[in-house]
């Protein structure tokens, strides 16, 4: 066996899935094949107009071809601090924000700023592909407590209680879910976060979807429904869903005091302070007209029900509603264990293979996020494709016997 040249850490990590999915759903589109792909969680919308124009703005200026502050141009603190403060229900100074490359980059500060070596971390599955992978990197543990589609994928309290060890750092809370769609009603956001108060662990909070809710539905943040955990959450979100702005990467995260400056810190080892041209356009999305993004959500819901209909007349497919983000996350374990085309499929990763090279379908398997048996589809497309891509699906299985 060949010794990796790579280290140990970074040797270990595994790719994304879902991107993985996505290269090889473009890759068959560059060959001529029309596939559908439902598998990135990317809005098709353009960047609002006025977002894009203060962008042009902000390329003329001299001053935005300059280094700046690693924290964060102030103004945009301060308007992020704002949103913080309407949406999350904290009233936060602008010194406890950091603005990140994109989200992700949040995500990743924020888990190696109070996660170490040995450390257990929470994550309620399913869960995003890549929390398991920057929790590796910071030398923890990651601890799965799943909950599945009769729990319309929503843990409790009790399941957090069997799950925590003496280890217990950090829990990771994402509601609305990616990849679920689930968001965690007031009550249910209390009760967790009343049990995250009593045994004292960080909680990092990706409220990245938090505006992308439906049926009248709010998110309501961790630390709006427990006030007093104040001192112990990260909250990680940016501009990339809400306002359809993917390739600006541009997020932050919001934190103690001490927890903003050790991650200050690193990100000024990393990359010193995000693009300028970035900052300004982020600035115009979060005080700008609110209409575009309005705009977004209605369409995002209009397709919600559509691929939610669509897709629960497929045989073998469970679909509970999503009221949050823009993914269904449906059952298929009915559809497992049979034959098809002289083959047995007994995993969600079989079953989507199969369904990407007889429907030209691209959708993205249950290990992506924990345990086999699931497939996610992302309704950030538009209609048309949504209904042509559902129908391949139905009339694949339009013949299944369950």
């Amino acid at each position: 066996m060949t010794e990796s040249r790579l280290s140990p850490r970074v040797a270990a990590i595994a790719p994304s899935a879902t991107l993985k999915v996505d290269n090889k759903a473009k890759a068959l589109k560059a060959e001529g094949r029309p596939v559908i792909s439902y598998a990135a969680g990317e809005p098709d919308f353009a960047t609002p107009a006025h977002v894009v124009e203060a962008a042009l703005e902000a390329v003329k200026d001299p001053k935005n071809h300059k280094y700046t502050a690693n924290v964060g141009l102030p103004e945009l603190r301060d308007a992020i601090a704002a949103k913080t403060r309407r949406d999350s229900g904290l009233d936060v100074p602008a010194s406890r924000i950091l603005v990140t490359n994109g989200g992700k980059q949040a995500v990743f500060q924020a888990i190696n700023a109070v996660v170490g070596e040995g450390d257990d971390v929470l994550l309620p599955t399913p869960a995003w592909t890549s929390y398991v992978e920057v929790i590796k990197i910071a030398g923890g543990n990651t601890v799965e407590v799943f909950a599945g589609a009769d729990q319309n994928y929503k843990v409790t309290p009790e399941q957090l209680e069997a799950a925590f060890t003496p280890n217990t750092k950090a829990i990771i809370f994402v509601s609305p879910s990616n990849p679920t769609g689930a968001v965690y009603t007031p009550e249910e956001t209390r009760a967790i976060g009343e049990w995250i108060e009593k045994r004292g662990i960080f909680v990092i909070a990706d409220e990245i979807y938090q505006n992308l809710t439906y049926d009248g539905v709010k998110a309501t943040s961790i630390v709006e429904a427990v006030p007093t955990l104040d001192s112990k959450t990260i909250l990680v979100n940016g501009v990339a869903k809400s306002y359809a702005m993917t390739g600006w990467r541009l997020g932050w995260m919001v934190g103690p005091e001490d927890v903003i400056a050790g991650a200050a810190n690193m990100q000024s080892h990393l990359t010193s302070n995000v693009n300028n041209i970035a900052q300004r356009a982020a600035l115009a999305a979060l005080t700008g007209p609110t209409e575009p993004i309005e705009e977004f959500r209605l369409a995002f819901d209009r397709r919600r029900k559509l691929m939610v209909e669509e897709l629960s007349k497929v045989p073998g497919f469970k679909v509970p509603t999503p009221t949050g983000a823009f993914y269904v996350y449906a059952d298929v374990n009915a559809l497992l264990g049979k034959e098809y085309d002289g083959k047995v499929i007994n995993t969600s990763l079989e079953l989507a293979d199969y369904i990407l090279d007889k429907a030209e379908v691209a959708i993205v398997p249950g290990e992506a996020f924990g345990p086999s048996g699931y497939v996610r589809l992302s309704y950030a497309l538009g209609d048309d494709q949504i209904l042509e891509g559902v129908q391949r699906i139905q009339k694949l299985f339009a013949d299944v016997e369950l």
